[in-house]
């Protein structure tokens, strides 16, 4: 394009007329550019026919020479001669080699008047000696050879103005010193004007055509050059018929379409290329009947679409133009054409694009928006309701912070295949972006079948993944919205969906809740704490709390937990089970991290070397690629030892296992810092994390811990399992939780190495963990045993004390025992037989007792449902004694 644009510029500047200055000047001086150039060299071969006419006069002179003879110096009449026959010699070889010896035009035709200039002094001087001697000789010779020698002189002064001033002038002068008559002179000099006034006229209307005709063929060329690009980018091609319809041109890309050379069509009616009869399409059978109609009518047409006959899945939109020659006579159309093929594709592709996710290929937000919308007219008009699932991934942000994009893209697809095999007919399921889909189920409305989809659908997408060598685990939540068929519109059902949603991943993600009314203040509520907890760092509201972690054996203090709390300046200390999991949503859990960890760290380092610090490790923290310098520089700074930091870590660090995750571990290692795994045994795989991370520490989680003594509880054997685990593996183990005496006993028999938990005291302040590190043990503190579930309304009952009938009243009534109420005294260790009026007797012992009351443990656990109310026996209903009757009122 650029060289285009510097042709079509050199075109423009080159002048098409001719000054007389220039036609004077223009042989002699040097071409300024190319287009002088090469009018200059065709000016220099125009002027080769001058040496050979001089030539052949010159030839003319010998023969006068040697057959009449001269009077007047014959020696020097030869050497002339001679002279003018080597001078032609020398300026032919000059102009047929010009080329070859690469002489300037200009200097070429310098040297060409040089030598015209000498013949012109010769031949002044042989017409002197042969005007001299016309007396002695033959006249008609003489006029031969001086006319001929002027007409060849003549001749070649016309050929450029340059040459006939230099001819001119050199004969006058030479003339003037061979004394010859004044009147030749002045003949001479009329000839030399007349000559060299046509000689320019003559240079000026050639210089002006050669300028003329070279702009034509720049112009040409350049046209030539568009045609060529034009067809080279495949943005279109040119065709043209004659006036039958015959192709008489074509361009190379339209012969390509069809597998063939461009002569091959030639000849061809330029309709046989088209596939109009096959139309199917009315918009493009109307478009053909369209070119139909102007070709036969011999009219202009634009961008009308057609068919090729090879292949009806290319389309062409084809221009043309009607060609008349000068006299009006119709010859034959000329136009231009375009493949519309790939254009049309990216068209259906953009259409699809606009409707459909290009990472799953499901329906993407709007084509979702507009299948719930239908789904709700269709049922309305046919009163059968309407569901919508909103279901978010849980911990996919993590998958692409630790592991890239490419591996989140490659996540989304797989969970989108199971979401679609999940739902089957029931519905579609839609990306709406990110990591949130949607599902219209139309028609469902019945709570057991999407009870049953939710739950299978968060079990599918819980599965691990295998990607790109990566074992990958996540979770999913969903919100469910039922919409009353006619009442419900699109905007409330996916509002009440996403309020659904929300509580379901408040309430600990991997679960699915329907929307209730309630939820509308929940999310309110739980907003305004969002955007409280935002600036609750700068304004000093978050403290970090310390809980003692005690060796079981002994009381020892050996640690403490840090803790972080919330203390509202309007709704005062806000539930850490709340706050942090609006940080993790909202992205603040970082930051918050960074505070407890800093905190934590400066508070641990002014205690003895022997108590450790425990801070929990968020999963956006441990993938962090500055967290190990992080903790290395704390450390530093505040003078504190590695080993005496423990870092507790949950499952969350594993569900995007890989090589990052394994080399975070190993710096961390090489730091120094101690590792616990945190709530083992609530998640998928606790073992296979034991098996590849470096764990000092186990902590079991409070789950398995209360109410561990409970006889009837299976808790006792999953910690004796971990115990051992630990200790086949080199491990410490914490109970978290402890919170009784019968906990805390039972813990220690089964050889758990730490405890923590209410037993040893609630989290505190830092004044107040430095005081019990300064006491070093800490007292057990709290109830004998965990409170059962009780009844709490009041029974009567008969025991026998001193062979007497006692009326008692019991209240608070357990699976384990009761508060009595009685007037006569009884002693602890008393063995009672309770007759509880209505339900039978009971045995057990007196534990304790004041005035007026006394507690009693039952030998046996009872069974709260003989509590029950008597009800009257009808059909259809149990009685009160059978075992499938449960009372309302005590569960």
């Amino acid at each position: 394009m650029r060289s285009q644009r510097m042709a079509l510029h050199q075109s423009k500047e080159i002048n098409a007329s001719a000054t007389i200055r220039e036609a004077l000047s223009f042989d002699v001086r040097p071409a300024h550019d190319d287009g002088e150039a090469m009018i200059a060299e065709q000016r220099v071969q125009q002027l080769g026919h001058i040496p050979l006419l001089l030539g052949l006069t010159h030839l003319f002179g010998f023969v006068h020479y040697f057959i009449e003879g001269v009077s007047r110096d014959p020696r020097l009449h030869l050497a002339i001669l001679i002279g003018l026959l080597c001078a032609d010699i020398i300026a032919l070889g000059v102009l047929l080699f010009q080329r070859r010896i690469s002489l300037a035009p200009s200097r070429a035709i310098q040297l060409l008047g040089a030598y015209a200039a000498f013949c012109a002094a010769g031949w002044a001087y042989l017409a002197t000696c042969v005007f001299h001697d016309l007396n002695g000789g033959s006249p008609l010779v003489a006029a031969i050879v001086i006319g001929g020698g002027v007409v060849a002189m003549a001749i070649a002064a016309i050929g450029a103005p340059a040459l006939a001033i230099l001819m001119g002038l050199s004969a006058t002068v030479s003339a003037a010193v061979f004394k010859v008559d004044e009147v030749v002179i002045l003949g001479l000099s009329l000839t030399i004007i007349v000559v060299t006034a046509y000689a320019t006229f003559s240079a000026r209307t050639m210089i002006a055509t050669a300028r003329r005709r070279l702009i034509l063929d720049r112009e040409a060329h350049q046209a030539l050059r568009f045609v060529t690009e034009f067809e080279s980018s495949g943005r279109g091609w040119f065709w043209e018929t004659d006036a039958t319809g015959t192709l008489s041109y074509v361009s190379r890309q339209l012969a390509e379409d069809f597998d063939c050379d461009p002569s091959d069509l030639l000849g061809r009616r330029f309709t046989d290329l088209l596939s109009i009869d096959t139309a199917t399409d009315e918009e493009h059978l109307r478009e053909e009947r369209t070119l139909g109609f102007h070709l036969s009518a011999r009219f202009p047409f634009a961008d009308v679409v057609v068919r090729a006959a090879r292949d009806e899945d290319v389309l062409w939109s084809l221009s043309g133009n009607p060609i008349f020659n000068e006299n009006g006579k119709f010859i034959g159309f000329r136009g231009i054409g375009a493949d519309l093929t790939e254009q049309r594709r990216n068209e259906q592709e953009i259409s699809r694009l606009a409707r459909f996710d290009s990472l799953t290929s499901l329906p993407n937000r709007a084509m979702m928006r507009q299948t719930l919308d239908e789904a709700l007219r269709n049922a309305a008009r046919r009163q059968k309701g309407c569901a919508l699932f909103l279901i978010d991934l849980d911990r996919f942000k993590n998958v692409n912070d630790t592991l890239g994009h490419p591996v989140g893209d490659k996540l989304l697809r797989q969970v989108a295949q199971r979401l679609t095999r999940v739902l089957g007919n029931h519905g579609q399921v839609g990306r709406l972006g990110g990591d949130e889909f949607k599902a219209v189920l139309p028609g469902a409305v019945e709570t057991g079948l999407l009870e049953r989809l939710a739950t299978l659908m968060i079990e599918q997408v819980s599965q691990p993944y295998q990607i790109e060598g990566h074992r990958v685990t996540i979770g999913a939540s969903i919100g469910i919205a039922i919409g009353d068929p006619g009442r419900a519109c699109a905007d409330s059902l996916t509002r009440n969906a996403d309020l659904a949603l929300y509580a379901a991943k408040a309430a600990g993600r991997g679960k699915h809740c329907f929307f209730e009314p309630s939820m509308h203040s929940e999310a309110t509520d739980r907003q305004r704490l969002e955007n409280d907890l935002r600036g609750a760092l700068e304004r000093h509201e978050l403290e970090v709390h310390y809980q003692p972690i005690v060796r079981a054996s002994c009381e020892d203090l050996i640690g403490f937990e840090a803790l972080v709390r919330w203390i509202h300046p309007v709704r005062g200390p806000i539930s850490p089970d709340l706050f942090i999991s609006i940080a993790e949503e909202c992205g603040l859990i970082g930051r918050l991290g960074d505070f407890v960890l800093e905190t934590a760290i400066a508070t641990a380092a002014q205690w003895p070397e022997n108590i450790r610090i425990a801070v929990n490790l968020s999963p956006i923290q441990f993938n962090d690629p500055k967290i190990c310098e992080k903790i290395a520089t704390l450390l530093t700074a505040n003078g504190m030892r590695a080993e005496r930091l423990e870092l507790e870590i949950t499952e969350g660090v594993f569900l995007a296992e890989g090589q990052a995750t394994d080399e975070t571990f190993q710096r961390l290692k090489n730091i120094g810092v101690r590792l616990a795994l945190d709530d083992f045994g609530t998640g998928y795989s606790s073992l296979g994390y034991l098996k590849t991370a470096p764990f000092d520490k186990i902590k079991i989680d409070q789950s398995f811990v209360r109410g561990a003594s409970n006889p009837h509880s299976r808790n006792s054997a999953i910690i004796r399992a971990i115990v051992a685990l630990a200790e086949s593996l080199g491990m410490d183990t914490t109970a978290e939780g402890v919170e009784t005496h019968d906990d805390l006993n039972l813990i220690r028999e089964l050889g758990c190495s730490q405890v923590q938990g209410y037993i040893f005291g609630k989290p505190c302040n830092a004044d107040r963990a430095f005081e019990m590190v300064k006491r070093a043990s800490v007292s057990p503190e709290g109830h004998q045993n965990t409170r059962e579930p009780r009844h709490r309304l009041m029974r009567r009952g008969l025991i026998m004390l001193n062979n007497q009938p006692v009326e008692i009243r019991l209240r608070n009534i357990s699976a384990m025992g009761a508060l009595i109420e009685c007037s006569v005294p009884v002693a602890p260790g008393t063995e009672l037989t309770i007759d509880i009026i209505g339900t039978g007797p009971v045995v057990g012992t007196v534990r304790w007792a004041q005035a007026g009351r006394f507690g009693v443990q039952f030998d046996e656990t009872f069974n709260l449902t003989r509590l029950a109310p008597p009800r009257k026996k009808s059909p259809g209903i149990e009685p009160l004694n059978s075992p499938f009757y449960v009372d309302r009122r005590t569960g």
